[in-house]
């Protein structure tokens, strides 16, 4: 499983700022790299008020998710 994981920050407080991922079951690590940029403007989008601040892509576990 690879995981998108990112800090949004909310365009009016750029201090408030939270953890977000989104997993991935279908693509490897070099695929969530490439993509992650245009994922992350198509979820901009839909979060209009809110700023990615960073971002990586990161294998992880069932175990980890879970816990």
């Amino acid at each position: 499983m690879i995981e998108l994981l990112f800090v949004a920050c909310l365009a009016g407080s750029p201090e408030e700022c939270h953890e977000r991922s989104l997993i991935f079951t279908d693509k490897t690590p070099m695929q969530c790299l490439m993509g992650a940029q245009p994922g992350l403007a198509k979820w901009v989008e839909t979060h209009p008020n809110e700023r990615i601040r960073t971002w990586r892509c990161r294998t992880v576990s069932f175990a980890e998710r879970d816990s």
